[in-house]
């Protein structure tokens, strides 16, 4: 067990697939989104992942649209969660429209899927020139893994310098998005495994109703952990949770038990900082 004194959480409220009739509380415009980033701080989170969407509930990589949610958020919170945007494609965007957006709103913190932006050699060169503008305007990056395969993968890249941060963040992704998929702590032993590197700063996020064992798991293993609707509905009993915050509030509840404290949105920046050169 690798010890620390607090465990960042970042809630994930939204993702860009449920809407509405998945769940009520599902946050889809900038007024949802302020007022799930408002009671998931106050429930313990440091960072919020934010999905936009168009009038119709769709996913959207759209930079005014994050914009206006960035807006809202900060109105409700400050500068007490670290706003990180998605750069998921979802199957609608290409890499190039889903980099050239990134740039356009020039985020404070942004997760980019290997799998999506760079998913053959001749990506490459490209996801590599779009890392070192985002090293210049000072994003921190967020890099998104689905296997140990992948997370390899990354490992190479750094290896060669087509990354240019020696340990960015990374976040280990304990299943797929996939009907009736449930993630167990185990699933997060291959990205662990020796002979891979363990990064400086990683996060995991899990589907199901054992998200918070999950959660447990990393914590105890030296990781911090990401958790909300965009993965998981249930909390740990089953039922289904009223809202982000109070799959937030099970997740701290679960780390306080194990003498873990939810870490400040000052100290994730700082630690991203001290990484990724902020």
């Amino acid at each position: 067990m690798t010890e620390q004194a607090s465990v960042a959480l970042a809630v994930a409220p939204n993702g860009g697939r449920r809407v509405k009739t998945d769940h009520p509380a599902i946050p889809l415009t900038p007024r949802d989104l302020a007022e799930t980033a408002a009671a998931c701080r106050d429930a313990g989170a440091a960072m919020i992942h934010v999905h936009v969407r168009d009038r119709d509930g769709n996913h959207l990589l759209d930079a005014d649209a994050y914009r206006a949610a960035f807006a809202a958020i900060e109105g409700a919170v400050g500068n007490g969660l670290v706003l990180q945007m998605t750069s998921e494609a979802l199957g609608v965007y290409a890499p190039a429209a889903q980099m050239a957006v990134v740039e356009a709103v020039r985020p404070e913190a942004v997760s980019l899927a290997l799998r999506e932006l760079c998913p053959t050699a001749a990506e490459e060169q490209p996801f590599a020139d779009f890392l070192l503008r985002l090293k210049a305007i000072g994003t921190v990056p967020q890099m998104i893994v689905y296997s140990a395969e992948e997370f390899a993968r990354l490992t190479a890249l750094m290896r060669r310098g087509l990354v240019p941060w020696q340990d960015p963040p990374v976040l280990f992704v304990l299943g797929r998005y996939v009907a009736g998929q449930t993630s167990r702590p185990l699933d997060l032993l291959p990205f662990l495994a020796p002979g891979l590197p363990r990064p400086a700063h990683w996060m995991m996020c899990a589907f199901g109703r054992h998200e918070a064992a999950c959660a447990a798991a990393a914590a105890l293993l030296g990781g911090h952990v990401r958790v909300g609707f965009e993965n998981n509905l249930f909390l740990p009993d089953g039922s289904t949770a009223p809202d982000n915050a109070a799959s937030i509030a099970a997740v701290a509840r679960a780390l306080a038990d194990l003498g873990l404290a939810p870490a400040s949105a000052d100290s994730l920046r700082g630690d991203w900082a001290r990484l990724c050169g902020g």
